[in-house]
């Protein structure tokens, strides 16, 4: 898969995506800002690209806007204790060995074809409260050969699921923590949209404060503010509040 140049997000991209997906499902925020990653897809196709190609997007994003760090906090699954968990995006935002090998063809599972899920999937399967029948339709959604749908058995679907795993290793990222105190050690996935939007909200949020400063010290417009570089709203910043 060509990896595309990505473009820093801007503060106007910033400020738009927050105030657009605001209060909106993930799943619906990371297409957002999928679309602002690559503003000349279509943005009708986005939604079907495999979740791989998704993430590696995103991650590339992440990287150009707010550099490759991701940090973050989490809590023991036994004792509660509170651990740092730090990420390097750029192990995202580059091919794996195997990635684009097999994402066009069927996937074959005891004789059934599927091909890879997509945002769209996702969010069909998230109506389901409940995670088998999530699950379920998730494999509903992906299967080629839809005509009178089996009986899916706890094999079939973990057997699916590592077929989808081994042909789109980006689609999940499996973090293996220790707890420093306990020792306990479990896994947790890395949901690269949740940490994109946490930045994006953090910007605009700054942004923000910054237009309220400085529009209220020299009368300028959003726009006008806007248009300078950070460096040189943070020197105005310091000049109306000496």
């Amino acid at each position: 898969m060509a990896k595309p140049r990505m473009q820093a997000l801007t503060s106007f991209n910033c400020l738009n995506l927050w105030e657009s997906g605001a209060g909106l499902h993930p799943l619906d925020q990371g297409m957002l800002a999928l679309g602002a990653a690559v503003p000349d897809a279509p943005e009708e196709t986005l939604a079907d690209w495999p979740l791989g190609r998704r993430n590696m997007a995103l991650a590339q994003l992440r990287c150009a806007s707010f550099g490759p760090r991701l940090l973050g906090w989490t809590a023991c699954s036994r004792c509660g204790e509170k651990l740092e968990v730090e990420f390097d995006a750029r192990l995202l935002s580059d091919d794996p060995p195997n990635q684009g090998q097999g994402l066009e063809e069927p996937i074959v599972v005891n004789g059934r074809s599927f091909r890879l899920p997509t945002t769209r999937d996702l969010a069909n399967a998230a109506r389901e409260t409940d995670a088998r029948l999530a699950a379920i339709r998730l494999v509903e959604s992906c299967h080629l050969n839809a005509e009178g749908a089996p009986a899916w058995t706890d094999e079939d679907l973990e057997q699916i699921g590592q077929k989808f795993a081994l042909a789109d290793p980006l689609a999940e990222t499996r973090l293996t923590l220790r707890c420093p105190v306990c020792e306990n050690e479990w896994e947790e996935n890395l949901d690269i949209v949740s940490f994109l939007w946490r930045e994006i909200e953090a910007r605009a949020r700054k942004l923000l404060f910054e237009i309220h400063a400085l529009a209220s010290a020299y009368g300028w417009t959003e726009a006008d503010i806007l248009s300078l570089s950070d460096r040189r709203r943070t020197l105005y910043l310091e000049l109306a509040q000496s």
